[in-house]
């Protein structure tokens, strides 16, 4: 029988064989295989835990080895099966001849009390992988291991409290006891997510933003980019804020990835064991080229993966670091970040949608009707040169947001719920639709070759686009971007065709229009 455990690598990780080697000689333990300074730690908490816990431990000197050894081993999640290794060798139970292995993670309190780890998904789902059907983990990770696809396989999910509890759990196993069937698999049914939690803060209170407001609901029924510019205090940012109102809960298959990627970042599930709200990161404006893509020592993911599943909103995009700004690019196209330090690559999944806020200028005045620029058009130029054209051919929406002025007092502002409810229609009309070509659904993340089939038009549509493609301000990519807005627009209206309205509403959003500043139509 073998001890197995689990080292963060990446998004897939490792396992990692625990072994104990007990020879004559001065009482001492020793750790090879590459650990961290946690990990090193190990051999003091689990002797003290296993004193504390009643249990014997032995006078010999005492050998770890944790294999394979040029993968650096971290944490506080070797502390269980350390010690269990090292009470299985010492009893005799851990037999060569019995060819069981069991996944055991979680960290020891000196009184042996077991405490919870992250990462308990990816491990599992792991060692599900490679065939381990015995897993010894944290009761208080139970949750969020039952829901590890299992796909009908006998899975022993062993939940523990304590040392003593885990040994004698081991010690059955070993003697080939009865052991717990595998859990029910507590995950939603896969079906079409357009269910909401409870509106903290909706679209009731912004006012006099009906344009925004609406490019907000295609984007959130769509998963499109959006980028939205205006002068300081109209609004943009506290509508973009609450754009989390607009996403439904995450679907069963990218909650799993949501979490797993949430727990290899150090971040805990909670008590539901399962991520289910779509993400929403907000980095701060000063954040660094490996905060945003990932990387560091240990090579953790970053935000374009934290908001994996869901949105990342840039607001005063203009002030980020080039580099910055220049890493989104890749990650948009393509859905994965690969991420290398020191001869180590990495890849993380990374199909978020952009949502981006700017001032037209430096100043926040360009166009404004009473205020004056005191930018020079050098200045704007620069300005928005920081974006690069690259990085806003891909914006898919583009809003220009006006001062709302006197309709905030005479304007009601949206239903939140209407709202959901259209962004329903269409998501449920996708998730039927598009499911067969890629399992990210959405009608942004169509490929080109799907585009014909899924985005069909009426004939007189079908004259328009065509007349709009003609003229040549439209890049392919922009081209592209328009018939799938067109073709989430048409969703929300419950058509199977595009018709002109909504072909024409999608140009309209594509385009910069006349608020934009000048050298974007120059």
């Amino acid at each position: 029988m073998e001890i197995v455990s689990y080292a963060q690598s990446g998004y897939q990780g490792e396992i990692v064989k625990v072994e104990a080697d007990l020879r004559r000689g001065i009482p001492a333990v020793d750790i090879v295989g590459l650990p961290d300074g946690a990990v090193r730690e190990a051999r003091e908490r689990m002797r003290a835990a296993i004193r504390n816990s009643g249990l014997p431990f032995p006078r010999d000197r005492v050998l770890i080895n944790l294999s394979p050894a040029a993968l650096k081993k971290e944490g506080g999640a070797f502390d269980l099966p350390i010690a269990l290794a090292v009470l299985g060798e010492s009893e005799g139970i851990l037999t060569s001849d019995n060819p069981l292995s069991v996944l055991v993670l979680g960290e020891l309190e000196l009184s042996g009390v077991i405490r919870p780890v992250s990462l308990t998904l990816a491990a599992v789902s792991l060692a599900l992988e490679k065939g381990v059907r015995h897993c010894i983990i944290p009761r208080a990770n139970l949750a969020e291991a039952e829901h590890c696809p299992t796909h009908n396989k006998h899975v022993a999910l062993i939940g523990v409290d304590t040392l003593t509890e885990a040994f004698h759990r081991l010690a059955a196993l070993c003697k080939g006891e009865e052991y717990e069937a595998a859990k029910a698999d507590h995950t939603r049914p896969m079906e079409a997510p357009c269910t909401w939690e409870p509106v903290e803060e909706g679209y009731e209170e912004v006012k006099g933003q009906a344009l925004l407001i609406r490019s907000l609901t295609i984007a959130a029924a769509g998963g499109h980019n959006l980028i939205a510019w205006g002068s300081p205090g109209s609004g943009k940012t506290l509508a973009l804020r609450r754009f989390p109102a607009l996403l439904p809960l995450l679907d069963t298959e990218r909650a799993l990835e949501v979490t797993r990627i949430y727990g290899l970042a150090g971040i805990s599930a909670g008590e539901q064991g399962l991520i289910t709200r779509a993400p929403f990161r907000e980095p701060h404006q000063g954040a660094s080229l490996e905060g945003m893509t990932g990387g560091g020592v240990r090579l953790k993911p970053g935000e374009v993966s934290l908001a994996h599943g869901g949105a990342l909103f840039l607001d005063e995009a203009a002030q980020f670091k080039g580099s910055v700004l220049q890493s989104l690019r890749g990650p948009l196209e393509t859905g994965w970040v690969t991420v290398s330090r020191a001869g180590k690559t990495e890849r993380y999944p990374a199909r978020f949608q952009l949502l981006l806020t700017m001032n037209p200028c430096p100043c926040g005045n360009f166009g404004s009707m009473n205020k004056p620029c005191l930018c020079a058009p050098e200045a704007v130029d620069r300005y928005w040169k920081r974006l690069s054209a690259p990085l806003l051919d891909r914006m898919d929406i583009r809003v220009a947001v006006t001062n709302p002025g006197q309709s905030m007092a005479g304007e009601e502002g949206e239903n939140t719920e209407l709202l959901r409810a259209r962004i329903a229609v269409a998501r449920l009309r996708q998730w039927r639709r598009n499911r067969r070509y890629s399992h990210y659904w959405l009608n942004a993340h169509l490929q080109a070759s799907h585009i014909d089939e899924v985005c069909k038009m009426e004939s007189h549509a079908q004259k328009v686009y065509q007349a709009a493609v003609g003229k040549g301000d439209l890049s392919g990519r922009g081209a592209h971007a328009v018939c799938k807005v067109a073709r989430t627009i048409a969703d929300m209206a419950d058509k199977d065709l595009i018709g002109e309205a909504e072909l024409q509403e999608a140009l309209s959003l594509h385009a910069w229009g006349e608020a934009a500043p000048i050298f974007l139509y120059a």
